[in-house]
């Protein structure tokens, strides 16, 4: 079963709490926010390695950040929109301007604590 990203997703809403260290409720309240979509088969949700890394991102980020979820919404939003910008520019051909902004990047994606 494919999520909205085309990832298997392959834990059950119970292993991904426990390699989340977060309780059920949160990731339900978590995806009722728009902060993913796992996938579902029936009525079973099915979280993929990206979701499982999504989940630990915004843990860090409430967790070790103190964002609210107001704070945490915008943080992703900044972060898709830097994954974007890094595969759009992996496509150019200055190979020195390349390397030189997706090191940049990847700064970036670490102070925001993706994994």
């Amino acid at each position: 079963m494919e999520n909205n990203s085309g990832e298997l997703g392959v834990y059950v809403m119970q292993v991904a709490a426990m390699l989340t260290g977060m309780h059920p409720q949160t990731l339900r309240k978590y995806e009722r926010a728009g902060f993913l979509a796992p996938s579902r088969r029936y009525t079973v949700r099915l979280y993929s390695d990206e979701d499982i890394s999504r989940l630990r991102m915004i843990k860090h980020l409430v967790d070790d950040v103190g964002l609210n979820l107001a704070g945490v919404e915008l943080a992703l939003k900044l972060r898709d929109g830097l994954l974007e910008i890094k595969r759009g520019l992996s496509a150019g051909t200055n190979r020195s301007v390349l390397e030189h902004i997706t090191s940049l990047l990847d700064e970036m994606l670490e102070m925001l604590g993706s994994y």
